[in-house]
C-alpha cells in the first residue's frame, strides 16, 4: 500500500535545486526532496524529545556523551566491527 501524494509548489535557491536534481537519480527530484523533508521531520521530533528530557533531567554532559560513544564502539567491536562512531 502506497501513501497518497499531493502536488505542492516550493521555492528554493536555484543552486540547491540543481544540486538536488543532479543527485536525485532515477527516483526523481520529488522523491529526493520528500526524503530530505522526512529526515528533517525526524530530526525535529528528536530535538523535541531531547528538549523534554533535558527539561526533566538536565542536559547531557560532554563526559556522558563520550562514555556512551566509547560503549557503543565496544559493542560494535564485539559484533565484528560493524559501523563506526
Amino acid at each position: 500500500m502506497t501513501e497518497s501524494t499531493g502536488e505542492y509548489s516550493i521555492t528554493m535557491p536555484r543552486a540547491i535545486a540543481e544540486a538536488a536534481r543532479a543527485r536525485s537519480g532515477p527516483s526523481g527530484l520529488s522523491a529526493y526532496v520528500s526524503a530530505a523533508v522526512a529526515r528533517q521531520l525526524e530530526r525535529d521530533n528528536l530535538n523535541e524529545i531531547i528538549a523534554v528530557a533535558e527539561a526533566e533531567h538536565g542536559p547531557v554532559t560532554d563526559e556522558e556523551i563520550q562514555a556512551l560513544r566509547e560503549r557503543l564502539q565496544q559493542i560494535r567491536a564485539t559484533q565484528g566491527g560493524q559501523g563506526t562512531a
